[in-house]
């Protein structure tokens, strides 16, 4: 059995729900990354901020990210996957909600993250097409 934890990027990071979205972008050019999990004050995952709904939902409404928090940008629940979950678990999760990058939790804390390039590494044909058939073509 493959788990989340052997095809998760390991040392994601989090951002707190009260930084800003300049810093938020920052981190993530910093990172290389496109999406940073969020936080709230007892590191319980409270979302997920993606470079693209800084830019849509921020930017492009007018907004100054350095006055709106990582914490207005998240919306809906949380979606997140156990690192010992099976793979099969990971994309019912991702496929399901239409989400293209997956948080990794063991013992109640953030370990990685699961996106469409490590599922990409890891999966068969068969699995990344129908990955992409689900969460593309619905």
């Amino acid at each position: 059995m493959t788990t989340a934890k052997e095809i998760m990027h390991p040392g994601a990071q989090w951002i707190s729900k009260t930084e800003t979205l300049d810093t938020a972008a920052q981190l993530m050019r910093d990172l290389n990354v496109g999406a940073l999990p969020v936080a709230d004050e007892n590191e319980r995952l409270c979302g997920i901020v993606t470079d693209r709904d800084i830019v849509v939902k921020c930017i492009a409404e007018g907004i100054d990210p350095s006055r709106c928090s990582a914490a207005d940008l998240c919306e809906g629940t949380p979606r997140w996957i156990d690192a010992n979950a099976d793979v099969e678990d990971v994309l019912h999760e991702m496929e399901n909600h239409r989400i293209k990058r997956l948080p990794v939790i063991e013992n109640k804390r953030l370990v990685g993250m699961i996106s469409e390039a490590d599922l990409a590494q890891h999966l068969t044909d068969d699995q990344i097409a129908e990955f992409a058939e689900m969460v593309y073509a619905r």
